[in-house]
């Protein structure tokens, strides 16, 4: 999720739970600074594009480990702020904000590694975009409201912001399984099989669904709008590169990609140098998460892979879909 949403939902929750014993530009910015901690992890070089991508949601976003670090962080900001409120609620609010911002990234497509250090595999659910103004504006304007007007009514307006958010949250798992569901059935129709499907929503919104559906050859790309609820699925079908896959698939790079993708990944030629990319993020070709593997040389690759650059879409594009 994006800096700004992390940083108002962790404000949001220890306004909510010491919003009313402490000053509340105190309580926002201890939540500000728990919300934002954990995405600092970006800061780090991995070595490469690709171990960049694949570990940025790695042992900062780990639950056991931020568990372990909340009692500490919220001793020193109860004796920083004040001592007078009770170990017990400073935790939980630390706490909270902390682990606000994992639960958070795990509502998207990206992959957040929740459970290391037993597992490294990367969680995503994929209901929410990146950036969903209605998920972040009732947050907003809840914890502005608090901080301008410092009283119980504040203190309300930041608690309906936050059940707001949470509610719509709950909106878009709903409104996923639904397009889940409309996806398979007209899919089933179309190609009898469904063994690889991806839907997640479209930038800013839960009403647009993007769905990718792999196959061994190819993959299919196409959009569904609970707008139009009963319009027929089209579906553009691409080339995923399987010869390629084939011939680099032990590479550590391709190997890397195609564990954290989770499978919907494709890879081409282009001027004698291999690209792979990672299918779940964006809309459409360009994808933001391409990577430039190096020109072949003896059925090998030659370079440290490098980020392809990326031009995002107008939004005039997103909005002829409505």
């Amino acid at each position: 999720m994006d800096f700004v949403s992390q940083l108002v939902l962790g404000a949001a929750v220890t306004v909510a739970l010491l919003g009313s014993r402490m000053p509340v530009w105190q309580a926002a910015l201890v939540g500000a600074a728990c919300g934002i901690l954990p995405g600092l992890d970006m800061i780090r070089d991995h070595g490469d594009a690709i171990h960049n991508m694949t570990q940025r949601h790695g042992a900062s976003h780990a639950l056991l480990w931020l568990t372990l670090f909340s009692p500490l962080l919220a001793t020193f900001f109860r004796y920083l702020f004040r001592p007078q409120i009770s170990s017990l609620r400073w935790w939980a609010a630390v706490w909270l904000a902390l682990i606000s911002h994992p639960l958070f990234d795990l509502t998207t497509v990206y992959g957040t590694q929740l459970a290391l250090p037993f597992s490294d595999r990367p969680f995503a659910i994929g209901c929410m975009s990146v950036i969903d103004p209605l998920f972040i504006l009732p947050l907003l304007l809840g914890v502005v409201a608090a901080l301008i007007l410092r009283s119980r009514s504040g203190w309300r307006c930041n608690l309906s912001g936050l059940i707001f958010s949470c509610m719509y949250l709950i909106w878009s798992m709903v409104a996923q399984t639904w397009v889940i569901q409309a996806a398979h059935r007209q899919l089933l129709m179309q190609q009898g099989d469904v063994r690889q499907l991806l839907v997640t929503p479209t930038a800013f919104n839960t009403l647009q669904w993007r769905i990718v559906v792999m196959t061994p050859e190819s993959y299919r790309e196409g959009f569904y709008s609970l707008l139009s609820p009963f319009k027929p699925l089209m579906l553009t079908t691409h080339a995923r590169g399987r010869e390629l896959y084939q011939q680099y698939g032990a590479n550590r790079y391709v190997q890397r990609v195609a564990w954290f993708s989770r499978g919907f990944f494709s890879m081409k030629r282009v001027d004698k140098r291999i690209e792979i990319t990672d299918l779940r993020i964006g809309e459409e070709s360009p994808y933001p998460f391409t990577f430039d593997l190096g020109t072949e040389t003896l059925n090998n690759l030659s370079d440290k892979p490098e980020r392809v650059p990326f031009q995002p879409p107008p939004l005039g594009k997103l909005w002829s879909r409505f």
